[in-house]
């Protein structure tokens, strides 16, 4: 399975990206106690889970600052 590419994502809306990231929090989880448990674990889902996450805590942070920047140049006229 290919990494996911952040063009992919950027379609998602705020609310959707946002609960992306509380799935793949839990999912992070849940591997990370599969693997305390010893049970069978894919290693590596957790690069996959880490990649996702990383692009849509990104996104969510490149969203919330040009929401920030578009507030401010507003409020200056």
């Amino acid at each position: 399975m290919a990494l996911t590419k952040i063009s992919d994502l950027e379609d998602l809306t705020l609310e959707e990206v946002e609960i992306k990231i509380q799935e793949l929090k839990r999912q992070l989880f849940d591997l990370r106690f599969q693997q305390a448990t010893r049970q069978a674990v894919k290693p590596h889902e957790f690069k996959h889970a880490r990649h996702t996450l990383a692009q849509l805590m990104t996104l969510k942070h490149q969203r919330h600052s040009a929401g920030k920047s578009t507030a401010a140049v507003s409020t200056e006229e």
